[in-house]
């Protein structure tokens, strides 16, 4: 391989091609254009351009009880729809899904608009031209007045049609505020890859927020924040004494629920989530 190699390491993995689906352990080779899985008998090549989808954890049936924490890799081979699966240790498996999405999108040309809502309110705001980058924890799209989206402070995002085409809506937290933002970028195929690292990026936060316990006083706190009041309200709102309250916001803060920043109390993403299934299940 003559350009650059970005990742090099050794694991065990698997090809829909092979005669039987037992993997076996090879060198994983990653550049900017290309990722080769290899043996001491056999080599394939995997074009970056044919890349369609990127999954983690999710492993075909017939391969499930070989492999444990792993990374699975759809891609085309003249017109055919081919699979490849990597199994490495966790934390090897995070790692290599940051550089193989950064490699298959990082420099796309982009189109943003940002923010198109803050809150509920439209802002009337364009889209511009920019360009990706994936970076650990967080999407850029560089121009002259950057974006760069938090993943841990997405709270919801969707497909969307609009007169530039297919784009990302992406709801996210920034500075205490709930704001949207809409993304497209040059192909069908590289908005799936990026919908498909935003989805295990925000299944994580929300798998963490499902987690999270709250007392019938936190949770009610946390609503009422969602609802727009002010540290200095929650005593009434809640009907106990100002210690009290003090009590509950550290509690809230320790598990990474709420922050007070310049615009006052917020809940963080991770509060958002827990205060929407909240609503969702008193809802249904």
């Amino acid at each position: 391989m003559s350009e650059k190699v970005i990742a090099d390491f050794v694991a065990r993995f698997s090809l829909d091609s092979f005669d039987s689906p037992e993997p076996v352990k090879g060198r994983i080779v990653l550049s900017r254009k290309r990722l080769v899985l290899a043996t001491t008998d056999s080599k394939t090549t995997v074009p970056l351009s044919s890349l369609f989808d990127i999954n983690v954890g999710h492993v075909p049936g017939e391969l499930e009880s070989f492999f444990q924490d792993t990374i699975t890799i759809a891609y085309r081979e003249d017109d055919r729809r081919r699979v490849a699966v990597v199994e490495a240790g966790s934390e090897e498996v995070a790692r290599f899904k940051t550089v193989l999405f950064k490699a298959a999108l990082s420099g796309t040309k982009a189109k943003v608009k940002h923010p198109a809502r803050v809150g509920g309110r439209v802002t009337g705001a364009n889209f511009r031209a920019a360009k990706l980058k994936i970076r650990p924890g967080e999407v850029q799209f560089a121009c002259s007045d950057s974006v760069t989206v938090d993943l841990d402070n997405v709270t919801h995002f969707q497909k969307a049609k609009r007169d530039v085409g297919p784009v990302l809506v992406v709801r996210h937290a920034e500075e205490g505020q709930s704001v949207t933002s809409e993304f497209g970028v040059e192909s069908d195929r590289k908005l799936n890859l990026l919908g498909r690292y935003l989805r295990l990026e925000y299944s994580e936060l929300a798998q963490d927020a499902e987690e999270i316990d709250t007392s019938e006083d936190e949770m009610e706190a946390l609503v009422a924040i969602y609802s727009g009041a002010r540290s200095g309200d929650l005593a009434g709102t809640l009907g106990v004494d100002s210690s009290r309250v003090t009590m509950i916001l550290n509690d809230l803060r320790e598990k990474g629920l709420v922050d007070e920043g310049e615009k006052g109390l917020s809940l963080t993403a991770r509060g958002q989530l827990v205060v929407s299934d909240r609503i969702e299940s008193v809802n249904t």
